[in-house]
């Protein structure tokens, strides 16, 4: 993992602001928590922010969304990744970043994550365990913890949170990948980057209780995201 900018020389002097930012996530049955995350996009970039939603809702969520000025695009629930993938997919700007709609992830750091990227890195994953992620569950902390353990033994390199769902990225990374996963898609987005020679920083990032119930069932999600990890390794291994 690059800890030091390096990037294309025309992308490493292009220095993009908050119009050039589109925040992704896909939406389902999260009218407890969706308000506060956009209102919170929209303050912390004064609303110059794209904001694109895949949902597949059958609650308020995505009029909330509108309302807000998300961009919503419906889609028959099929599971996280394909939600996010298509998110990722439909942003129009330079850079996106990719956030929960549960109101789990810090928003505030958006100007932070957006600096790396004018610093030269291609893509900036938020780390949820570096402060202890006390709101998390324990299992779920734990499962974390060596999802990050399995992907680094199968990398050669050290990671510290493979799941998390906060990153950003340059839209050459998101456009020359094939994402495959659909619930292992979080580690996904973060191993073929690295093994493809991306540079990539993770950060710090506070991880906060989530608003609403989730909609993950912890040992079925975690085997599949523990099985995503092996084969995406052992695809990028042989390429």
């Amino acid at each position: 993992m690059s800890t030091d900018a390096v990037g294309t020389d025309a992308e490493a002097t292009e220095q993009y602001t908050f119009d050039d930012l589109s925040v992704v996530m896909g939406t389902y049955n999260e009218e407890a928590a969706i308000e506060a995350v956009l209102s919170d996009i929209d303050r912390i970039t004064d609303g110059r922010a794209e904001v694109v939603c895949v949902d597949g809702s059958s609650d308020r969520t995505p009029e909330i969304a509108r309302e807000h000025g998300a961009r919503v695009i419906k889609q028959e629930p099929q599971g996280y990744g394909v939600a996010v993938r298509e998110a990722l997919l439909a942003a129009d700007r330079p850079v996106v970043v990719t956030t929960d709609c549960d109101d789990t992830y810090p928003m505030e750091q958006l100007p932070e994550f957006l600096d790396y990227v004018n610093r030269g890195y291609d893509v900036v994953s938020g780390d949820r365990l570096y402060w202890g992620a006390d709101a998390m569950p324990d299992f779920n902390r734990f499962g974390n913890q060596a999802f990050a353990l399995l992907a680094s033994a199968l990398m050669g390199e050290r990671v510290h949170d493979t799941t998390t769902g906060m990153r950003a990225y340059r839209r050459r990374v998101i456009e020359d990948v094939a994402w495959t996963e659909n619930t292992g898609l979080s580690a996904e987005l973060l191993i073929r980057p690295l093994m493809r020679g991306y540079d990539v920083r993770e950060v710090p990032i506070e991880y906060d209780e989530r608003a609403g119930e989730t909609k993950l069932d912890p040992i079925k999600g975690g085997l599949a995201i523990a099985k995503s990890i092996v084969k995406v390794c052992l695809e990028e291994r042989r390429q």
